[in-house]
């Protein structure tokens, strides 16, 4: 239910006001004498702006895009919730499978990566974990197609050619691996999922990536597979799915977590940069992996700063 009350205060302080002067549209003086012109009529808020001039028809759409993105993932979550109190049985993370595994080119066990001892607040943010991955069917749903395609012709000829790609960087610092995989992955073409697949959010696999390009979370997976193969423990990898503060849209990047800091793995960057450097470029929603998921919120929702990795 934490997670639940955080989600719901981070949907309370993105309200469409709120959205469009954290995007840029208006200003807060501007939002105030139009919220106060527009006390006690039924108009709503964003055509008032809209029929004023004071903002853009896109810069509405965009806001109220950005609105229904969170209060979607608030829905699903309160009804995993509600399901999980009826005793229906939820996906987990313990379902699924190590894929990632098959393509494997250096022991997940690696001795020259120590345990996280904790996760740095990541773009200052606090964050709570839970191991119920049944909101996310993009992402388990991920793992199934990617299982399935190993046995294709398709899958197996991307993945040798993954393979043979990723062999030199076998034994290299994480720093390394994550810059040439970052540089590697940057080079596929990018497409937006509505032309590559004819709807508005899919979750490639890296077989599916690797032949067909894709947007921002597909380079992210593709990585986060990638360096998994290399022999990354998988606590020291996430893919977040972001703001992005310029562009006031949402993003989707890789997580590493070093002995040095956590850097990101971003397809709009041709450098790995540590997450403080972006700090004020990002703002987490949440990140991901195959151990569970976590909320991001600001620090004041949690006496937390830290997050434990155990």
């Amino acid at each position: 239910m934490g997670i639940l009350r955080a989600l719901k205060g981070y949907l309370d302080r993105n309200r469409l006001g709120e959205l469009l002067v954290s995007n840029g549209a208006l200003s807060s003086q501007q939002l105030n004498f139009a919220l106060a012109q527009n006390r006690g009529t039924a108009q709503p808020l964003g055509r008032y702006l809209v029929d004023h001039k004071v903002i853009r028809r896109r810069q509405l759409y965009n806001a109220l895009a950005q609105q229904a993105t969170i209060r979607m993932m608030t829905a699903l979550i309160t009804i995993t919730i509600s399901m999980s109190a009826m005793g229906v049985k939820t996906a987990r993370a313990a379902d699924i499978g190590d894929i990632p595994g098959q393509v494997r080119l250096a022991s997940v066990a690696n001795a020259a990566f120590t345990p996280v001892a904790y996760y740095p607040a990541l773009f200052g943010s606090s964050e709570r974990m839970s191991s119920n991955l049944k909101p996310f069917t993009k992402w388990t749903q991920m793992f199934d197609r990617f299982q399935a395609s190993m046995s294709t012709g398709v899958g197996q000829k991307e993945v040798a050619a993954l393979r043979n790609e990723l062999e030199p960087l076998k034994g290299q610092p994480l720093r390394v691996m994550a810059e040439r995989v970052n540089t590697m992955m940057n080079e596929v073409p990018y497409i937006e999922d509505t032309k590559n697949w004819g709807q508005s959010d899919y979750w490639e696999t890296p077989v599916e990536f690797l032949s067909r390009g894709g947007d921002c979370e597909d380079f992210a997976i593709a990585k986060y597979v990638s360096l998994r193969s290399l022999g990354v423990p998988e606590e020291r990898l996430r893919v977040a799915i972001v703001k992005d503060l310029q562009k006031g849209v949402p993003h989707a990047v890789l997580i590493v977590y070093t002995d040095e800091g956590a850097i990101i793995l971003d397809n709009q960057s041709a450098s790995v940069r540590s997450a403080d450097a972006l700090a004020g470029r990002y703002k987490p929603i949440f990140s991901i992996n195959r151990a569970g998921w976590w909320l991001h919120s600001a620090p004041r929702d949690s006496n937390t700063m830290l997050a434990s990795a155990q």
